[in-house]
């Protein structure tokens, strides 16, 4: 009778560890299920970001392309009215052309500069200088005032942040985002991640002078170029860093190489432009508009 007993009891105990090991079993697989359903929801939400990225940039392309249409027709509006001007003596003539010729360099100039930062080229038709009007002296003036105005319009695209440092989709926008090193709590991000492959590489999107290269903790290999009126753009993770503190940079100037360095989940360029020392969005500084 105690023998019975005794295997009844043994028999309960390995019953009762079965079913908690079945237990066990149930809850990882529980557990397993609802990451998998979470990472599918992460992941679709991922594309939803991309697609409207992508969507949001075609709108703004379809924008610039239309701006840039209507200065063109505005350009060969003014190039038809200047074809009618004509001068009384070929001195004033002279004068006048010498203007359009200063004119047309620096617009080719400004075109040079922005296809440096991957922008579209703004089209223009050339003038040309003719023959005599009672309006000489007017034009003239008219090509003086266009002359002053395009010498400071070259200085100041040269030196503003402008473009892309690289072109390539992006992988994190401006503003708060998921702290993929902090189980996902939101942080703020001060800039834009570039999609890119080590080595690739990085320009500067505007002339200046390097005021930092070096290591920059979470940065990594980092970048600062100050292009005066208190702004300036950081270059970070980068694999190399192919310039020198004081150096002065001409717009799509090659800089650096993408990397992974600092605080990195992978290959990528980080970019800020930073306004009075404060990190401001870098996407309003991309395009013309």
């Amino acid at each position: 009778m105690n023998l019975k007993q005794a295997d009844l009891s043994r028999e309960s105990i390995v019953e009762s560890r079965q079913l908690r090991a079945r237990k066990v079993q149930v809850n990882r697989l529980k557990a397993l299920t609802a990451f998998a359903f979470a990472a599918i929801g992460m992941l679709m939400v991922y594309i939803f970001q991309i697609r409207e990225h992508n969507r949001v940039q075609a709108g703004e392309n379809s924008r610039l392309t239309a701006q840039v249409a209507a200065l063109q027709s505005q350009m060969n509006d003014e190039a038809t009215r200047m074809d009618l001007i004509t001068a009384q003596s070929d001195s004033t003539s002279s004068k006048a052309l010498t203007y359009i010729e200063s004119i047309q360099s620096k617009l080719s100039k400004i075109n040079v500069y922005l296809s440096k930062r991957g922008l579209r080229s703004i089209p223009f038709k050339p003038a040309k200088a003719v023959k005599a009007t009672k309006k000489k002296n007017a034009y003239v003036e008219l090509y003086q005032k266009y002359n002053r105005y395009l010498d400071k319009l070259v200085d100041n695209i040269a030196e503003m942040p402008m473009g892309y440092p690289r072109v390539s989709e992006f992988t994190s926008y401006f503003g708060y985002r998921s702290n993929p090193f902090n189980f996902g709590r939101n942080e703020f991000h001060p800039g834009i991640d570039f999609r890119g492959q080590m080595g690739e590489p990085v320009k500067s999107t505007a002339s200046g002078r390097v005021v930092y290269a070096g290591k920059a903790g979470g940065y990594g290999n980092c970048i600062r170029i100050s292009h005066g009126n208190n702004i300036e753009t950081w270059y970070g993770h980068l694999s190399r860093i192919l310039v020198r503190e004081g150096q002065r940079i001409s717009v799509g100037q090659l800089i650096g190489k993408v990397g992974s360095t600092g605080r990195s989940t992978g290959p990528h360029l980080h970019y800020e432009v930073r306004r009075n020392g404060e990190a401001v969005n870098p996407k309003q500084y991309l395009s013309l508009n």
